[in-house]
């Protein structure tokens, strides 16, 4: 059982906290202390999960663009090393890239030093297995050695090599795409494609030289692939909207054919078509879709429970899938594909709005930098019929309006009082006219409404981590959310425990 001290570390499958000074009212909790007994309590779970001693394990460290980044790779491989394991020094990584080391490589385990698109004074650790990410346990069990004080037996024979397995990264990219391209010209397949890419200062800028480039495309126009941790120039996040408004910038200063950008450690991705409009969110999930289910007829994609009326209709009439939503959280969405092609279900995609995105054919994992290339060779290959991405999603309704509202919860016990009011909510829907309760919701309330009520849907449940209930509201007629809104805010009014 996690204390209160190593409980504030845990988030979701990941480990994550304050690194360095810089933010007003946080102050570092990931010391070297910390960091040391994590890295031990790696060490004692994956040598009971591989069933090897820790003297022959084999581990990869990567991280990055974060400032804190270098000191705890050093920390952490010197740990790895001082337990016997012959440690790979990866230096500044994708996240994705260290998964694949465990394919490539043969490494037992890995580490990404990173903390996703939080601010530059943050940092985690999010580790691997060839089986994938770990699960919410398993970030339990690494802590709770760690908070014990638990160390494997020190061993001289580890060692720390350096290895730079980004360059063999994206040669497997070049090698995809030059494959499902297959141009007249196989060495260049993007040549007279102008893609420009946002690295955002993160890991992402390898994406522009070793990969577009090398294959032709001119990449003149990119932003910021060098890497700083400290951001400067916006968050790396494609959810985030000064992000995307500068990726959308980029394609039309430069009249470029396609844009692409990536968060910090490019384990998520978003586009841009030639137009200047944003490949994100449904639009994303749409065209990954239509990717995805090329030879898998009637094939299920599992999206998280946010994603609009109009996709789950392009998913099942366009293209003739089966739609299935699911919770928050891109393990969440990874694992339900996960069990359900266990189940004999044909499901070859998973992902999130949020960009994360992962493909049964590359593992279930969500990379980034392998969704774009995906897209990019969708791109050439619709260029030979005379066509452009746009013609893809063409047919896909996206909503007039939409919202979205981030109640705060004022009770201690936030997920008591959240799954209280899902439930009243849930009562309360079942007895109102005109209200109908969607059929296939896993997460929250899900409501929809007709042309008289609003002509759309709100979704209200429970965040996956924090004491919040998100609202998201969707309407295809002008001035749809403020009548839904209005009609959820007279249960809303009635409820304890949420601030208004």
């Amino acid at each position: 059982m996690l204390n209160e001290v190593f409980k504030q570390y845990k988030s979701g499958t990941d480990i994550r906290g304050v690194a360095v000074e810089g933010v007003e009212g946080q102050h570092v909790n990931l010391t070297d202390d910390v960091i040391c007994k994590m890295a031990d309590g790696f060490v004692l779970w994956l040598s009971k999960k591989v069933g090897k001693a820790a003297d022959e394990l084999k581990i990869s460290v990567g991280r990055d663009s974060r400032i804190s980044g270098p000191h705890i790779m050093e920390l952490t491989t010197a740990r790895f090393k001082a337990a016997g394991a012959q440690v790979l020094c990866c230096g500044l990584a994708s996240t994705p890239s260290m998964f694949m080391t465990t394919v490539d490589l043969g490494c037992d385990g890995a580490l990404q030093i990173t903390a996703s698109h939080h601010p530059f004074n943050r940092n985690g650790l999010k580790f691997f297995t060839r089986e994938g990410g770990l699960e919410g346990s398993d970030i339990e069990a690494i802590l709770e050695y760690a908070q014990n004080g638990e160390s494997p037996k020190g061993n001289s024979g580890g060692s720390i090599t350096d290895c730079d397995y980004m360059e063999d990264y994206a040669k497997g990219l070049c090698e995809k795409i030059k494959k499902e391209v297959n141009a007249e010209d196989y060495e260049h397949p993007l040549k007279g494609f102008h893609i420009v890419v946002d690295a955002g200062n993160g890991a992402g800028g390898f994406y522009a030289d070793k990969v577009l480039a090398v294959l032709g495309a001119d990449t003149s126009g990119s932003r910021y692939l060098d890497p700083d941790g400290m951001f400067p120039n916006h968050v790396p996040n494609p959810e985030d909207a000064a992000a995307m408004a500068s990726i959308c910038e980029a394609v039309k200063e430069n009249n470029a054919d396609l844009g692409v950008i990536f968060d910090t450690d490019v384990d998520r991705g978003g586009a841009v078509d030639s137009k200047g409009s944003e490949i994100n969110r449904n639009r994303l999930v749409a065209v990954a879709a239509a990717i995805a289910l090329e030879g898998n007829d009637s094939g299920t994609v599992v999206t998280d429970s946010i994603t609009s009326s109009g996709l789950k209709e392009f998913i099942e009439k366009n293209l003739g899938g089966k739609h299935y939503r699911y919770r928050r959280g891109y393990k969440n969405v990874i694992d339900k594909a996960l069990e359900l092609n266990a189940e004999g279900i044909n499901c070859p995609l998973a992902i999130e709005t949020s960009g994360h995105a992962a493909m049964r054919e590359n593992y279930f994992l969500d990379d980034g930098a392998y969704l774009c290339t995906k897209i990019i060779i969708k791109a050439a290959q619709l260029r030979k019929q005379g066509k452009d991405l746009s013609d893809l999603t063409a047919d896909l309704k996206e909503p007039l309006e939409s919202v979205e509202v981030r109640f705060q919860i004022t009770e201690k016990d936030f997920r008591a009082c959240g799954e209280r009011i899902i439930e009243d909510l849930t009562a309360y829907a079942e007895a109102q006219p005109g209200w109908q309760l969607a059929d296939d919701n896993r997460e929250g309330v899900r409501v929809s409404f007709d042309k008289d009520n609003g002509n759309g849907w709100f979704l209200l449940r429970l965040s996956v981590h924090d004491p919040i209930m998100p609202l998201n509201i969707e309407s295809d007629s002008e001035g749809g959310t403020d009548i839904i809104y209005k009609k959820l805010y007279e249960f809303l009014q009635t409820t304890d425990g949420l601030k208004l």
